[in-house]
């Protein structure tokens, strides 16, 4: 009988400390926000000029917000830098709305353009932007998605955290305002779950990047093999960070947020992308899986209750409620210092995506661990440990 007992508060002292654990992070969270996250950008002359940066946009079709998102990076007030655009297909309609539309515009913009991108791998992102990659001629690279929009001061913000011992300064995932449910679901998982965590691992020094916008020391990169050298990786943004601190190299957030402004917004289709980047996870870190079910507020929340009922005679449900009411406004404070002010839609309506969005989480995770392959756009993978991906599907019509 008795190491039942000593079982069962063995499992409540782990549960109650996941708890306290948790919120120290969201007391972290928040609290390194405030500090970090748009902070004014230092407009003086610098007292070394600024170097040259090499903008790579991979482009894949067109939605309706990419004139207007690719507009953005021509109007940057930043003295020097180039704009490369990649399509994967020679006949890609993005290719008609940078020539025709966008360069006659800007012509005083450097612009250049390359088709058909070069196979070095699984991953057709790395793939289509090879050449470009090749090409550069700044010692600073952007690799920034075609999704992202830019505040005109986001490059001098990137630049001014490239201190002498840092090898990357990469953008917070965030999103731009939009109407819907879907966009409330964007925002709230971006501004709070995912601010959290990311906020925690830059202060502790772990290894977050998320490559949709980042900022690249070229020679660094270089000397871990170019992105050649992560095209066998759909997480290659990850594995590339690895090896870049493991030559000594630092890596630092940016204080503006990334502004992701996808065209077309689904709650299906954002969940197929966090159910993707749990399963890029399971592969990469497996030890993680347990750590991320602790993290979300509905089940720890449900072993805290329970712990505190077995440890402290504290009654299981009114425990839990009151953490849910706490985690909530916790995270309403967390998404307004993210948002840098308040949100564009009402508390109700951020009410009713939170509690989709801690609801669907659970249910996001188990599905990312019971369906292994991953769909990207027309393709499907399969991911060995480790994180090394197969193509199980590849398009006869490929042209790299």
């Amino acid at each position: 009988m008795m190491p039942i007992v000593y079982t069962v508060y063995g499992f409540a002292i782990f549960f109650m400390i996941a708890w306290v654990c948790l919120w120290l992070i969201h007391i972290m969270a928040f609290s390194y926000s405030k500090w970090k996250l748009h902070r004014t950008v230092d407009r003086s002359p610098p007292e070394q000029p600024y170097p040259g940066i090499s903008i790579i946009k991979p482009l894949t079709g067109i939605d309706p917000n990419l004139l207007s998102n690719l507009e953005t990076f021509f109007t940057l007030d930043y003295p020097m830098y180039e704009i490369l655009f990649c399509v994967e297909c020679e006949d890609d309609p993005a290719v008609m709305l940078v020539q025709q539309t966008l360069q006659p515009k800007y012509p005083h913009v450097d612009v250049k353009l390359f088709k058909g991108g070069k196979r070095v791998g699984v991953n057709p992102k790395i793939n289509n932007m090879q050449p470009a990659y090749l090409s550069a001629k700044y010692p600073l690279v952007l690799v920034s998605d075609a999704g992202i929009r830019m505040r005109e001061d986001t490059l001098l913000d990137m630049v001014q955290h490239m201190r002498d011992d840092v090898a990357i300064v990469h953008q917070m995932p965030f999103a731009c305002d939009a109407e819907g449910f879907a966009a409330v679901y964007e925002k709230v998982y971006f501004g709070t779950a995912q601010a959290r965590m990311y906020l925690c691992a830059d202060f502790l020094g772990i290894n977050c990047h998320v490559g949709m916008s980042s900022l690249v020391r070229k020679e660094a990169l270089d000397d871990v093999g170019g992105l050649a050298a992560f095209a066998d990786y759909l997480a290659e943004d990850y594995f590339m960070a690895q090896a870049i601190v493991s030559r000594g190299w630092r890596m630092r957030v940016a204080s503006l947020p990334a502004l992701q402004n996808a065209g077309s917004r689904s709650v299906g289709a954002l969940q197929a992308r966090l159910t993707r980047w749990a399963r890029l996870r399971i592969a990469m870190v497996p030890t993680t899986t347990m750590l991320e079910v602790l993290s979300e507020c509905l089940p720890l929340g449900a072993g805290a209750a329970w712990a505190a009922g077995q440890l402290f005679s504290a009654e299981p449900l009114a425990f839990f409620l009151v953490h849910v009411l706490v985690w909530f406004l916790s995270d309403w404070l967390m998404l307004r210092s993210v948002q840098n002010g308040s949100p564009p839609f009402t508390k109700v309506q951020f009410l009713l995506g939170w509690v989709w969005s801690e609801c669907c989480a659970p249910f996001v995770l188990a599905t990312a661990l019971f369906s292994p392959e991953i769909s990207w756009r027309t393709r499907c993978y399969r991911l060995d440990w480790g994180g090394r991906a197969h193509e199980l599907k590849p398009p006869h019509t490929q042209k790299l």
